[in-house]
């Protein structure tokens, strides 16, 4: 295989872990209105992604360096053509770093109140944003000869951007509100099954919008790789009808794991609609950037191949290893026996 067209499905494996992983995260930050009605139970809510919160976020750091060394085109065109929605999110997620840390500084109702709406603004911008620039990514946006994207703010703001946008923005919230169910004991987990239950049919509708019209943009530049569109998309829909059902039924760990396998597929379905363009261009097909235009030479993605072979394993064995370590429930009365600031 090319190592290009490898390099952009190892881009893809690590944008789905960012997803999946960050994904809880950002829907765990959204539920705190909704299920942390004082603050005990808003600390329980926020000790659920404590320990992995700024873990899970290396894997955006991962892929942007990996976009960085694998396609300078792609990386070049997106961060400048996509400089101000990027610059939004990177702030978003600072301000919900922040956040985490300094909540429990002071022991003020008002200081905490003030740093749980900057968690919530925190996690929705960037969940929000994030499928809006995927979805302009996917469905092309205008591009020069110089592959220099000569768009404003509101070309990305279209239609089919904002439904992507408007579907992980669901999906990361129902993501994060079953693991929250999967971590949680008392009233705090027997409130998220509750509202997963309130908001799983706009969630279907919604993420049902989104692979339609991804598989007519597909067929319309006949895609390669179609059967692969179709079929994560599919995957993608049983699966989340899946997280509803067995959250209902009561076994959280299988909700969870439903939706760990609906954004995995989401984001394949995107990637496969995308191949093998990394940034089509609506205003000539000339102008698009493509896995073989946009890669870096053989040499560096050869480098790169290595050093991934040995780096990724261990990766991903510290990442499974922290999060067997922190495995068990947040219970209420672990909250209420500890200090306020912890």
């Amino acid at each position: 295989m090319d190592l290009a067209y490898l390099w952009f499905w190892i881009i893809t494996f690590f944008f789905v872990g960012y997803f999946v992983l960050d994904g809880f995260d950002f829907g765990v930050g959204m539920s705190l209105p909704f299920l942390g009605k004082n603050d005990v139970s808003r600390r329980q809510i926020i000790n659920t992604i404590g320990p992995v919160w700024d873990l899970n976020e290396t894997w955006l750091i991962v892929a942007g360096a990996c976009l960085f060394a694998s396609f300078p085109e792609w990386y070049a065109t997106l961060f400048s053509g996509f400089y101000l929605p990027l610059l939004i999110i990177l702030l978003a997620l600072i301000l919900r770093g922040v956040s985490f840390e300094y909540r429990h500084q002071r022991d003020s109702a008002k200081w905490k109140r003030g740093f749980d709406n900057m968690i919530v603004i925190g996690s929705a911008v960037p969940a929000f944003l994030w499928g809006v620039a995927f979805g302009n990514i996917v469905q092309g946006v205008p591009l020069d000869e110089n592959h220099i994207y000569t768009g404003n703010l509101l070309t990305l703001l279209n239609p089919y951007g904002l439904l992507v946008g408007a579907t992980t923005l669901l999906l990361f919230f129902i993501h994060g509100v079953a693991f929250v169910a999967l971590k949680t004991d008392g009233q705090v987990h027997d409130d998220a099954r509750r509202l997963i239950k309130k908001i799983a049919i706009p969630t279907v509708l919604v993420a049902a919008g989104t692979v339609i019209w991804t598989i007519v943009i597909a067929a319309g530049r006949e895609a390669p790789l179609m059967w692969l569109v179709i079929a994560s998309g599919a995957v993608a829909a049983v699966f989340l009808i899946n997280l509803v059902v067995f959250s209902i039924s009561g076994r959280d760990g299988w909700a969870f794991f439903c939706g760990i396998v609906t954004i995995l597929f989401a984001v394949v379905m995107l990637f496969a609609a995308l191949f093998p363009y990394v940034m089509p261009s609506t205003t000539a097909d000339a102008n698009s950037l493509t896995i073989a235009n946009a890669s870096s030479t053989p040499y560096t993605l050869q480098i790169m191949s290595w050093t991934a072979l040995v780096a990724m394993p261990l990766v991903l064995a510290y990442q499974a290893w922290t999060y067997w370590v922190f495995r068990k429930r947040v219970t209420r009365t672990s909250i209420e026996a500890a200090p306020a600031h912890a």
